[in-house]
Formats: C-alpha cells, sequence, structure tokens
C-alpha cells in the first residue's frame, strides 16, 4: 500500500513525475501544477489499487488553495512517485468528492 506521507514528501521535495497522461488530463481541466501540488500535500488517500502489473497506485483528493477539489492517481515507478492522472470530480461518475457515483 502507497503510504500517504511518502507522496506528500516527495510532492514538497519536488521528486515526482507526471505521465503524459497526467499532463494531458492537468490541462484539459485547467489545473496548474501548483494547484495539483497544494491538493496533493492535504489530500488524503480515498482508494487503494492492487498491483495489475503496472505497480500499486491510490486516488486521493485534495484541495487547492482556493478550495478547488482535485483528484489525483498516484503510482510508483522504479522508486519514484508518478502522478499518473488528475482531475476534477463530477457527477455522476463522483457523489461528491469523497464518493464514487
Amino acid at each position: 500500500m502507497i503510504d500517504i506521507a511518502w507522496i506528500k514528501t516527495k510532492v514538497i521535495e519536488n521528486d515526482y513525475f507526471f505521465s503524459k497522461h497526467a499532463d494531458d488530463e492537468r490541462q484539459n481541466d485547467n489545473l496548474t501544477i501548483q494547484e495539483i501540488e497544494e491538493a496533493i500535500t492535504n489530500g488524503i488517500i480515498i482508494e487503494n489499487y492492487d498491483d495489475t502489473g503496472r505497480g500499486e497506485s491510490c486516488l486521493l483528493v485534495g484541495f487547492s488553495q482556493k478550495g478547488k477539489p482535485i483528484h489525483a492517481v498516484c503510482g510508483t515507478f522504479e522508486a519514484n512517485l508518478v502522478i499518473i492522472t488528475v482531475y476534477i470530480p463530477t457527477p455522476p461518475k463522483f457523489k461528491n468528492v469523497f464518493e464514487r457515483g
């Protein structure tokens, strides 16, 4: 299981990278890197995903300093933190920022 403290430390130390998919989704939702970092560093894990051949990952939710809710799926690649995707959670996929629809 991926540890939230480890994720936060990696982001604070700027020791992570975005997948191409995450960067594309970030731009689609007009999210800045700063907003994503803010959300991750104050976020909580709401779902954990088993290793399906690409390593373990988790879904976390956090809020930017302006209160924008952001979901980030985080995983590992060779002991590095990778942000797999990011987005603003919306219905019908999510009832609220903490629960799937």
